[in-house]
């Protein structure tokens, strides 16, 4: 009977003790799950066509985590919440921003987180909730619709009514200017005629020109050897005449020397003799001018006689 009572005990003891094992590492496994993964929020503001639960949730490229939960935004219907569970050592920052993607033309679409400067803070330690909000920035497919839609409002724009009516009216006009132009085509006709032969004209008179520059050009050519040749056989003789004129005042420096300081100092007293004799004979010819008789014969001319 004791024997029974212990085989008892040890049985017992050995069931509580796989129990508590069995616990302990079911708590282990969700404290670990639990610490791995962060959970994060991200509201949308457009469609989320393709996107579903479980779709992959990409850090610069990189798989971090997936989606728990897609749900419409309670108080706006035109926005979607998305939980996701990301891995808790992405760096996930204030400054990081999530946005549709899609991997290939014919691939599910992600969600795509982006950005993320070194000095800004971890979103985890300056947003406290539960799950953090991560801010959208819009996909390439959002901003290609709203250029799309910005390009047919201003499409409406310009194709009113008021416009079309104007561009009716315009086209009238071109219509009525045709008309004009086609009831003027004798007239037109005739320029384009006095237009070519001016031109012509002008072509004949150009090759003219162009024939006379030729000969000119090659008479010019033909010359130039010649007129450069006699120019400098005259160089060469002026060169010669002054080598010749150097030569000369050379061998005559000491006579031109001499005539320079005895000929010149007796120059002066000779022409003022000269002067003086100049003198002298303009007296004598205003004397014969005036008197001729009393300067040849000494005494005045004899006086006419007048009869009273």
């Amino acid at each position: 009977m004791e024997t029974r009572a212990n085989y008892v005990l040890i049985g017992a003891f050995t069931l509580v003790v796989s129990i508590a094992l069995l616990l302990f590492g079911l708590w282990a496994a969700k404290y670990s799950s639990e610490r791995s993964w962060q959970r994060y929020m991200i509201v949308f503001d457009e469609a989320v066509t393709g996107l579903s639960v479980g779709s992959p949730v990409q850090f610069n490229g990189i798989a971090v985590g997936s989606i728990d939960r897609l749900s419409l935004d309670p108080r706006d219907p035109r926005r979607v919440v998305a939980i996701i569970r990301a891995d808790a050592s992405a760096p996930v920052k204030t400054d990081t921003r999530a946005k549709l993607a899609i991997t290939s033309l014919t691939g599910p679409a992600i969600i795509q987180l982006t950005g993320g400067t070194p000095g800004a803070p971890l979103l985890t330690t300056v947003d406290q909730r539960e799950t953090p909000v991560i801010l959208t920035s819009p996909s390439a497919l959002q901003n290609i619709t709203d250029t799309a839609n910005r390009i047919v409002e201003r499409l409406d724009q310009v194709l009113s009514d008021q416009n079309v009516a104007h561009i009716a009216r315009t086209l009238e006009n071109i219509e009525k200017v045709s008309g004009s132009l086609a009831a003027q085509d004798k007239g037109m006709e005739a320029l384009l005629v006095s237009a070519r032969d001016a031109a012509r004209s002008l072509d004949t008179t150009l090759q003219t020109t162009n024939g006379t520059m030729q000969r000119l050009d090659q008479n010019l050519v033909r010359e130039l050897p010649k007129i450069i040749a006699k120019l400098d056989s005259t160089l060469a003789r002026l060169d010669s005449a002054a080598g010749n004129a150097d030569a000369i005042l050379g061998e005559n420096r000491a006579a031109i020397n001499s005539f320079a300081n005895e000929g010149l100092a007796q120059l002066g007293p000779t022409l003022t003799e000269l002067r003086g004799l100049i003198r002298d004979l303009r007296q004598i010819s205003d004397r014969l001018e005036n008197n001729p008789s009393r300067f040849l014969l000494g005494r005045d001319a004899p006086k006419e006689y007048d009869p009273e």
